[in-house]
């Protein structure tokens, strides 16, 4: 048997008093400031500047506030997964994590994820009209501009459902191998201080057995190989390598596909 890994269990109670909401990057005008310094500094030019503001000249105030980028901006808060912020702001985990040139699905609170811009906006709705004219008597899977708007968003989905085996909802916190006293090794022998990209998770075997395939609402695909005292049920615990983004992954509810037993 292998010793227990430790388990950060964070019991703190999770509240969120903002509201939905997502705004474009800002700065506060400083005095001395400039459009063409601003635009230097932001990497942006002076002309996008004054659209974005509707400035009609190049004369700017100090303590006035300017956007200086048209994307929109959303700061995650407790609790949030890639897959709830599309939720919100009807977009998929998929298009976000690229946007964001992001490497995994962990996002952690304070975080600023881009989620659109206006550019994005209208790429997104200019072939709509188009499309549904010339295909509205076809049926829904012969229909290019649904193929065409949601490729990208559901391919990965779309493997995923054909291999699921069950689907449910978990109580799911995280752990590492980085800690005093900690062997690192998993209950199949997978050496996490080794190899800390390995997406891993600790299961109770009743309930998913060792060596299952999953995906993981906010985590994304990996295997079960792991077991812990207190992972009894529909409980799991997902290997993070770092303790900090282990503590802000925090404890929460989400979706698992299992997508094949052994």
């Amino acid at each position: 048997m292998k010793k227990m890994i430790f388990s950060l269990v964070v019991i703190a109670a999770l509240t969120t008093t903002a509201g939905i909401n997502a705004q474009a990057e800002e700065v506060v005008v400083n005095k001395g400031d400039t459009l063409w310094g601003l635009s230097q500094a932001h990497k942006v030019s002076v002309d996008d500047i004054k659209s974005w503001n509707d400035l009609s000249s190049d004369i700017i105030i100090a303590d006035n506030t300017l956007k200086i980028s048209n994307d929109e901006v959303y700061t995650v808060v407790a609790g949030d997964t890639l897959w709830s912020i599309g939720e919100k702001f009807d977009s998929s985990a998929d298009y976000i994590s690229e946007k964001n040139e992001l490497t995994g699905d962990i996002i952690v609170p304070g975080q600023e994820l881009v989620i659109y811009n206006d550019a994005d906006d209208e790429t997104k709705e200019t072939p709509k009209p188009e499309a549904k004219q010339e295909t509205q008597e076809e049926p829904k899977d012969q229909n290019p501009s649904v193929a065409e708007a949601s490729a990208s968003a559901t391919s990965e989905n779309d493997v995923a459902e054909k291999e699921v085996a069950k689907e449910f909802t978990v109580l799911a916190t995280a752990y590492t191998a980085s800690c005093e006293g900690c062997s690192g090794t998993t209950a199949t022998g997978v050496d996490l201080k080794a190899n800390p990209d390995e997406k891993v998770i600790a299961v109770d075997p009743n309930v998913i057995p060792l060596g299952s395939k999953v995906y993981v609402e906010g985590y994304g695909y990996a295997t079960a190989e792991d077991t812990g005292g207190a992972i009894k049920g529909n409980r799991i615990d997902v290997f993070i390598p770092t303790e900090g983004a282990a503590i802000s992954f925090g404890k929460r509810e989400v979706n698992i596909k299992v997508l094949n037993e052994s």
